[in-house]
């Protein structure tokens, strides 16, 4: 279980979280702060695992206060809870775990606990130790709606060609990105593998594979894509390689 501090000026949105955060059995103690000056006082009495912050906060803004824990010898994993998408950049920059948009779902909640544990492991060998910032996913900029943001390389389930560019789909939501299918074949090379001359996919979430009859394919998500034929043997050496058993 992990200690947790929620700062927010709004009290409504601090019982919100702590509630929802209240229903994970992976949470311990949950510490709450109406300021980013009151915040710090506590973070000086009771070192925490993982912080929920607010960014827009009168006084110090949630960013404000993620640099000053960087001074800090066991420092938080970071986690911001907002309504504005146009901070995430600059979030990824301070080594934020997660960036959470308001109104926060239950379910997505859930995996910012999962990826704060993983930091946390990853950087000191188990939760409740400190160091997260040595687990830092790798981050992707992509613009949605005129806005940029950044999602995670392993939340990406497969790639579509589209001309010289590439969308990537997730579970939430597709993003076109400036960048050719070639490239990111070779970028990817390690999780994802090419099983059309449309599409990658990653390997981690691939939940069928159907490789005989006259159309191959996989299926990831909710979605079934095609498997060229010429692709075939790649496919299935890499398949072999990540002892995946691919039904027929």
């Amino acid at each position: 279980m992990i200690s947790v501090l929620i700062a927010d000026d709004e009290q409504p949105a601090i019982d919100e979280l702590a509630f929802l955060l209240g229903q994970d059995g992976r949470i311990g103690v949950i510490h709450q702060a109406a300021s980013g000056a009151e915040a710090i006082r506590l973070l000086t009495r009771e070192p925490v695992d993982a912080a929920f912050l607010d960014i827009h906060m009168p006084g110090l803004t949630g960013f404000d206060l993620a640099r000053a824990m960087q001074r800090f010898e066991r420092r938080p994993a970071l986690v911001f809870v907002t309504a504005d998408e146009e901070g995430a950049l600059e979030a990824f920059d301070l080594e934020a775990v997660d960036y959470l948009l308001k109104p926060v779902r239950t379910e997505r909640l859930q995996r910012s606990v999962t990826r704060v544990i993983e930091a946390l492991r990853a950087g000191s060998g188990h939760p409740g130790a400190g160091g997260a910032a040595a687990a830092q996913p790798e981050m992707i900029a992509v613009t949605l709606g005129g806005t940029t943001r950044m999602i995670r390389r392993d939340e990406v389930r497969y790639v579509q060609a589209q001309g010289d560019y590439a969308r990537l789909h997730t579970e939430e939501a597709s993003y076109l990105v400036r960048v050719p299918m070639s490239d990111l074949e070779r970028q990817w090379a390690d999780a994802f593998v090419r099983i059309h001359r449309s599409y990658l996919v990653a390997i981690p979430h691939l939940s069928r594979v159907r490789l005989g009859g006259d159309h191959p394919s996989v299926t990831v998500g909710a979605a079934e894509l095609p498997v060229s034929r010429r692709l075939l043997p790649s496919l299935r050496d890499r398949l072999e390689s990540a002892t995946l058993r691919p039904r027929s």
